[in-house]
């Protein structure tokens, strides 16, 4: 199964880090965002990547052109100009397919996905955004996606709070938590399983995903939600970044699924 990632926005509430790169190249724990939703997806099986380029594409093929090469040892010879990568247990055992798709500078999120359509085939995909990381069991979101036999299902998250969750009674803390997951209602947590047919809900590349087409799938009956209850986190902002970066650094990365 094809797994879509949009890859391609400007990400202008992180301009410290996205003015040199796309969004989804920002960096966690010394790794691409992109890369941690990769391995995510790779520890449930999916391996077979279509991610839509946009804004400072060029930085994202080079990055998986020379990942190979950087992540292994190498015998060079200047002489003949050849570059030969050695047979060692370095640990790098990404056995992922990527095509790096161009979907255009200015392209709406609607009109990267339709971009995608012959790579993504006339089956079953996977979408996410190249910006949020999640511990969201991709096996239990496929099985509910077949089992109800729409077309399309989003993940519905809990936007996590803001600030430290306190319950008083009267002066008294009960309980403290430390920025929990308990933001009021659901929100698009993205991590979508899609029909083909829902890039016919798409008009063109100045369609946004998430009005037009999602709305008619919703009136339509045919837009599911898979309750997510566990961890969510998006990156739109750099306090963002450093709270992921953090979390990585001290060992709760809780959207790290792999080992």
């Amino acid at each position: 199964m094809k797994v879509a990632i949009l890859a391609g926005g400007t990400g202008s509430r992180l301009s410290e880090e996205t003015v040199a790169k796309p969004k989804p190249m920002v960096e966690i724990g010394g790794r691409p965002i992109l890369w941690h939703i990769l391995k995510h997806y790779a520890h449930y099986g999916h391996k077979d990547f279509v991610i839509a380029l946009g804004y400072r594409g060029e930085y994202v093929k080079r990055y998986f052109v020379d990942y190979s090469s950087l992540a292994s040892d190498l015998t060079i010879s200047l002489r003949e100009g050849t570059v030969q990568r050695l047979q060692t247990d370095n640990g790098n055992d990404e056995d992922w397919t990527l095509s790096l798709v161009d979907t255009g500078q200015r392209t709406q999120t609607g009109g990267r996905i339709k971009r995608l359509a012959e790579h993504v085939g006339n089956e079953t995909f996977m979408l996410t955004w190249g910006d949020g990381v999640s511990n969201v069991d991709l096996d239990k979101l496929l099985a509910f996606h077949r089992a109800h036999g729409k077309l399309a299902t989003l993940t519905a998250v809990r936007p996590p709070a803001r600030f430290g969750h306190l319950e008083l009674e009267e002066d008294k803390i009960v309980e403290f938590s430390e920025k929990p997951q308990i933001g009021e209602g659901w929100i698009n947590g993205a991590f979508f399983v899609l029909e083909p047919e829902v890039l016919d809900y798409i008009d063109g590349d100045d369609t946004r995903f998430e009005l037009e087409p999602l709305e008619r799938l919703a009136r339509e009956g045919q837009l599911m939600a898979y309750r997510h209850l566990d961890f969510w986190q998006c990156m739109d902002t750099l306090r963002d970044k450093i709270l992921l970066d953090e979390m990585w650094e001290s060992g709760r990365a809780l959207w790290k699924t792999w080992s």
